[in-house]
């Protein structure tokens, strides 16, 4: 897993920025497998939701930052990536781009047949080298502007709770506002998004704990009610799942920009934290939270049943 459990569950929990510096060497991309549930799941939002996960903002050029992901992605993985600066290729894929036009030079490399040649080519004009890249990597990716502190472009497939429509061409105070207790992440966010889109590489992560059970979470498609009408702890917590997310910024110094990739995971929750000593932790963090913090991330309703399942799990 690319989430960092030990540096991202901590107690007090608070709403905070949580930045640190890359290790070098390591990777900020995961390649897809064929067929994978991230896969899957992007595929079908990107051929039937598209409108509602690839958004920018009319006059902003995306190339320069598109480009660096590119290159970034055939450096740190030649083996699943190619790019000459005009055409990207997914081998696993059997697809390429080169300019706006789609060309398949393998078959029946996913699923049955076609699917993602035909699925890029009913993109937006100008959206297929960015549909390629989510579709051949895990992650999703969006450009955060350093010149005027907002997020003009984003390629959003699998978004926790939230409608990427909403954050397109806003600042980053703006997009962070609806957060709870986001006081922190208020103070920092010119700070913020000067650091992230200079020339080092930053990492952070992301943590729920959710009835929820696809990693495409785009609140016009889930279920209002998040949660199932039992509050027996360990009927809940059979019915629970561990959402996270790692976050990193790929720098695009001479552009003062960054793409911002979010990695999303899901796993059971027995699963996520069968490892001695994570219940314990998860517990504590959670009864940390504030009822704002709570509400926001949609345990209010749960989260007594849950810390009763994870005070027994802990011993």
């Amino acid at each position: 897993m690319s989430f960092d459990f030990d540096a991202a569950v901590q107690t007090p929990f608070r709403m905070q920025p949580g930045l640190r510096r890359i290790a070098p060497g390591a990777e900020q991309l995961t390649p897809m497998q064929p067929g994978s549930r991230h896969q899957r799941e992007k595929l079908a939002v990107l051929s039937a939701f598209a409108d509602d996960a690839l958004l920018a903002r009319d006059d902003f050029d995306a190339s320069p930052a598109l480009h660096a992901l590119a290159g970034h992605a055939a450096a740190e993985h030649p083996g699943a990536w190619s790019w000459n600066g005009q055409r990207a290729a997914a081998s696993a894929l059997g697809v390429a781009v080169e300019g706006d036009s789609v060309i398949e030079f393998a078959t029946g490399c996913f699923g049955v047949g076609d699917e993602i040649g035909r699925c890029l080519r009913q993109l937006p004009e100008g959206w297929r080298l960015a549909g390629l890249l989510s579709l051949a990597f895990e992650e999703d990716f969006a450009i955060v502007d350093g010149h005027e502190g907002t997020i003009p472009w984003l390629a959003v497939t699998l978004p926790s709770h939230w409608a990427p429509r909403d954050k397109a061409g806003r600042r980053f105070a703006d997009v962070h506002a609806p957060v709870a207790d986001n006081r922190l992440l208020l103070a920092a966010s010119e700070r913020l998004t000067a650091l992230v889109t200079g020339a080092e590489r930053w990492e952070r992560f992301v943590w729920t704990i959710t009835g929820h059970p696809r990693l495409h979470a785009h609140p016009a498609r889930t279920d209002p009610q998040r949660w199932p009408s039992t509050r027996d702890p360990d009927a809940l917590a059979a019915q629970a799942w561990w959402r996270t997310e790692r976050q990193t910024f790929i720098p695009v110094p001479s552009q003062r920009q960054a793409v911002f990739t979010i990695h999303v995971d899901l796993q059971p929750l027995a699963r996520a934290l069968a490892l001695p000593g994570r219940a314990r932790r998860v517990h504590d963090a959670v009864a940390s939270m504030s009822d704002a913090v709570l509400a926001y991330r949609g345990l209010a309703e749960v989260s007594q049943p849950l810390l009763a399942w994870l005070a027994a799990r802990a011993g």
